[in-house]
């Protein structure tokens, strides 16, 4: 099998680490270009790309390293990738819709592992919306790609183990695809700038599925300092059974009304209860703008 892999987040690593692993023959990486990232705004590979590279060295074969901009307008890279004659595109998060020219180029055609269940959360966050509206269970799919936005029939449940299952089943024809149903279809949109900013006027619960699911770039802002929220938990009677033991016993409280936003009490060995729209919020990890991450009676310190 000859594969070309389109990824670039760290969730499709072990996809492509399996199928290095696995002896297919990976004629080439495609990712998302170097982007300026961090306080220095300096130049940084997708993970991805700095994973290819490593394989690069341990490969006997090369591993040319392809970063579109926009792949459906570079006519001269899908010349490139197609030249490579790969059996079948394997995308697990790329980033970029498709053109129909590379998703027809190989024989095999394409396939995506996608991190929902189809067709609910299609589009470029699905992890990330499942957690933010509270999903109960969530999963991944092997799809067939068309030129849609994740419309193609579902093949088989998972991303890397079951991507190399899928893999000979594709190369024999040995398969029944499965159309996504037409209802239930839920967008994945981009997370934006705003999304990882706390509005303390949500929810204590909303507001830690935001911190779940935004992991660690949720912030808010302490004595005009970002203040990086790294772990909370909502005192929410209801859920006392899903919390820790020694938080589940704040969720019988009696908290006084504040302002959202406001600290109502700082708990030693805990850390700070916020006010919200609702029930209060506990920040039990942090990081302060030019501090080091921390909890517990180091976190109460820092926000002395």
């Amino acid at each position: 099998m000859r594969v070309l892999f389109w990824g670039t987040p760290a969730y499709a690593i072990p996809t492509l680490d399996a199928l290095f692993n696995s002896g297919v023959h990976i004629v080439g990486v495609v990712t998302q270009p170097d982007r300026r990232r961090g306080r220095g705004g300096a130049l940084q590979a997708s993970p991805v790309k700095a994973r290819a590279l490593q394989l690069q060295s341990q490969s006997t074969a090369p591993i040319p390293i392809f970063c579109p901009e926009r792949i459906r307008k570079e006519p001269q890279i899908q010349a490139d990738l197609a030249a490579l004659g790969a059996d079948l595109n394997v995308v697990v998060a790329f980033g970029q819709l498709l053109p129909p020219a590379v998703l027809d180029a190989p024989l095999f055609g394409s396939w995506n592992g996608h991190g929902s269940l189809l067709p609910r959360w299609r589009g470029a966050a699905p992890i990330q919306w499942s957690l933010l509206e509270g999903d109960s269970s969530t999963g991944v799919g092997i799809m067939a790609m068309e030129v849609g936005l994740d419309t193609g029939p579902v093949l088989i449940e998972l991303t890397a183990e079951l991507m190399l299952e899928a893999l000979p089943l594709i190369a024999k024809g040995n398969y029944q695809l499965q159309p996504q149903p037409a209802d239930g279809v839920c967008n994945a949109r981009m997370i934006n700038k705003a999304d990882y900013q706390i509005d303390w006027q949500q929810p204590a619960l909303q507001l830690h599925r935001q911190v779940m699911a935004l992991y660690p770039g949720v912030h808010t802002t302490w004595q005009g300092k970002r203040l990086k929220m790294l772990a909370t938990e909502p005192l929410v009677e209801r859920l006392s059974a899903e919390l820790s033991p020694e938080v589940a016993e704040l969720t019988k409280r009696q908290w006084p009304q504040e302002c959202p936003g406001a600290v109502i009490e700082r708990i030693p060995g805990l850390g700070v209860v916020f006010a919200t729209g609702g029930c209060p919020l506990l920040l039990r990890s942090a990081q302060l703008e030019g501090k080091s991450a921390a909890s517990g009676a180091n976190l109460l310190q820092q926000l002395n």
